[in-house]
């Protein structure tokens, strides 16, 4: 019989907290892949299991992660907060499929995942990545602004200060929730993706300007103004590779009807996330433009912005600070004056093919500092210190 001191150290045990569909969750999905570095990853959320994990928790579709329910519905409304916390059918669902499991560090993504976080933890220390802007995700829409809005700020205002490491997606964001909930500084985790050593710049047509946009069909996306302006530059073609949002498919109805009719704009399927890149290559510019209607479009640095460097392509923005920023700086493409048809109009009028070629050939240059290089290495910092020291 083998002694202790000969057997194998027991690797940590991390949970991973999600009310996304995994395998659509790009941010996710990078965290996943760094946290299975450092331990035996069990991932609870919606979908099948991702990749690499030990062991993976599958809520059912059914069972929303807000307390938008018969039960739920009064407590939001009432401010019964703290009632209202847990209320929730997937947070329900999510405590009952964990038991009485124990782990060594835990990692909510997003606020609506923290109370869950915290009840399971068991003094085991809690990461929350508050990816963008949680009082205000969808501050747009007049229930969830006058109902929900108030549950996530709660959940912030109680449970950041006890969080061993808070996380966002840019130093706006990250000023804000220090100043919002006294807490210190969180760390800068973008939304940048693998470097693609393998891709470089595809040829620029002299007579064709291939755009292409990327992401969820949400509303407020500003999606069916690209179409719009597509549709006025002759020798542009606009591409859409779309996942329907939580609307229903409503506002993808929407957009497959505007563009209807029209040769140049086509409707693709979605690609994988880690197929996106390869997919993008063949275009010419990555284009998005999203008025802000909340904190987080105010602020937006999205995946797509960093797919868009790797697939080797020419940016056209609008002049939401963090992504005018980099593409000024990088020399990535254009930015719009604002976040009408007409600007945006404007603003790809302004690329002509060598302008094309150059900002592509930026995209290459820069590829590697605009990759998840950086933020893998503040995660692996971040996850080492919290599985030895156990606090923050």
């Amino acid at each position: 019989m083998s002694s202790p001191m000969s057997e194998p150290a027991r690797r940590p045990r991390i949970l991973s907290i999600s009310y996304s569909t995994l395998l659509r969750d790009a941010r996710v999905l990078r965290q996943l892949e760094v946290l299975a570095r450092h331990g035996e990853v069990t991932s609870l959320g919606y979908g099948e299991a991702p990749s690499g994990v030990a062991r993976h928790l599958r809520l059912p579709d059914g069972a929303p992660s807000l307390p938008r329910t018969a039960a739920g519905l009064p407590l939001l409304a009432t401010r019964m907060l703290r009632r209202a916390e847990m209320a929730a059918p997937g947070l329900k669902k999510g405590r009952e499929l964990i038991g009485n499991e124990r782990f060594d560090l835990v990692v909510a993504n997003d606020a609506r995942a923290i109370p869950l976080a915290m009840e399971v933890a068991s003094g085991a220390p809690v990461w929350c990545d508050m990816h963008e802007w949680a009082a205000e995700e969808f501050s747009h829409v007049t229930t969830w602004r006058l109902l929900v809005a108030p549950l996530m700020d709660h959940i912030a205002r109680r449970y950041l200060p006890q969080a061993a490491a808070v996380t966002t997606v840019c130093q706006p964001l990250a000023d804000r929730y220090a100043e919002r909930y006294g807490i210190a500084a969180p760390l800068i985790v973008r939304n940048a993706g693998p470097y693609r050593a393998e891709l470089a710049p595809t040829p620029v047509r002299d007579d064709l300007l291939r755009v292409v946009h990327s992401g969820g069909a949400v509303p407020g996306r500003n999606l069916e103004m690209l179409i719009e302006a597509v549709i006025e530059i002759p020798h542009a073609t606009l591409d859409l590779y779309l996942v329907g949002a939580g609307d229903g498919g409503g506002y993808l109805d929407k957009l497959t009807r505007l563009a209807a009719g029209q040769d140049r704009i086509a409707l693709r399927d979605p690609v994988a996330p880690d197929e996106l890149p390869a997919t993008l290559n063949a275009y010419d510019v990555g284009a998005f433009c999203m008025p802000p209607i909340n904190v987080n479009a105010e602020y937006a640095l999205p995946n797509k912005f960093f797919d868009f460097v790797q697939a080797r392509l020419a940016q056209a923005v609008g002049p939401a600070p963090e992504m005018a920023r980099l593409v000024r700086q990088y020399d990535l493409g254009v930015v719009s004056d604002d976040f009408s048809k007409d600007a945006f109009v404007r603003a790809l009028r302004q690329l002509d093919p060598e302008r094309v070629r150059t900002a592509k050939e930026r995209s290459h240059e820069h590829a590697r500092a605009l990759s998840s290089e950086r933020d893998v290495a503040v995660e692996d910092e971040l996850i080492e210190r919290l599985l030895t020291s156990g606090v923050s």
